[in-house]
């Protein structure tokens, strides 16, 4: 594993987990092995490509328990909001299955054709289709990127039918995004800053609120989930010996502490 040589201030080093996992570059692979395997396995229970919009992203994917559902978990998948689709997490979904929620997993339109505004109106669009079709209470989680759109649900200026949001290692403040490289495709000014900052936001009263992030992720993210938590005044968990990587991983076993997390009070 090569590391990025260390220069101080460097947003862009913040921000790269790949350089400190070892192994990093195989996990993508990795992840859209398993998550074919996963479809296959459920047979009529994976429902794909259901649309919430007209655009060809506004898709997702439904995954459903044996019996009927007591609700539904949303999923929203990561890649600093340009990079990756719904169709590498699919196994993610076995946690919550066998707790006997359902699980939805929306795509949404990628920068640089769509801004962080539009994602978040997107993924709000995905919420409501999914109620409408799933009966019970809501919960949405995400990774990364995904968490920062997970919290964004939470929030006080959306009116949604979200009993309770989980992000996991999200971004929850976007005024540091703007200093690197990567804002070259997001486009993040000072406006779309302050607006889509979960961090800058209420909760939305009646939505409970919990942060995950692994303990040894970037410390980036570490500060991200903390500053939600404070912002928010809600509980986070830096789970000890997880990376960005496999941090995730937690929502593929019903009974892990993850899971247990996702649908306390339900």
């Amino acid at each position: 594993m090569t590391q990025p040589p260390y220069r101080w201030p460097d947003p862009d080093r913040d921000y790269m987990n790949g350089a400190f996992i070892p192994g990093g570059a195989d996990y993508p692979a990795r992840w859209q092995a398993q998550a074919a395997a996963f479809r296959s396995a459920l047979g009529s229970r994976a429902e794909l490509e259901q649309p919430y919009g007209p655009a060809p992203r506004q898709r997702f994917d439904l995954f459903l328990p044996e019996a009927a559902p007591r609700g539904t978990l949303i999923y929203v998948h990561g890649g600093y909001w340009h990079l990756f689709d719904k169709s590498l997490w699919s196994h993610l979904a076995a946690g919550a299955l066998g707790r006997g929620f359902a699980v939805a997993m929306p795509g949404y339109t990628l920068a640089p054709e769509a801004r962080l505004a539009e994602m978040t109106a997107e993924i709000a669009a995905a919420c409501r289709r999914v109620a409408a079709r799933i009966p019970g209470p809501m919960v949405v989680t995400g990774h990364s990127a995904g968490g920062h759109l997970a919290a964004r649900m939470g929030c006080a200026d959306l009116a949604l039918p979200v009993a309770r949001v989980v992000p996991i290692s999200p971004l929850t403040e976007l005024g540091p995004l703007m200093a690197t490289a990567m804002n070259a495709t997001l486009r993040i000014d000072e406006a779309e800053a302050a607006a889509e900052s979960p961090a800058r936001r209420a909760l939305r009263p009646g939505t409970t609120a919990h942060v995950w992030v692994g303990a040894a992720e970037r410390p980036a993210f570490l500060w991200h989930a903390r500053t939600l938590a404070e912002v928010w005044d809600c509980p986070w968990t830096a789970t000890p010996d997880r990376h960005h990587f496999d941090v995730i991983e937690a929502l593929e076993n019903p009974a892990s502490a993850l899971c247990e997390t996702l649908f306390q009070g339900l």
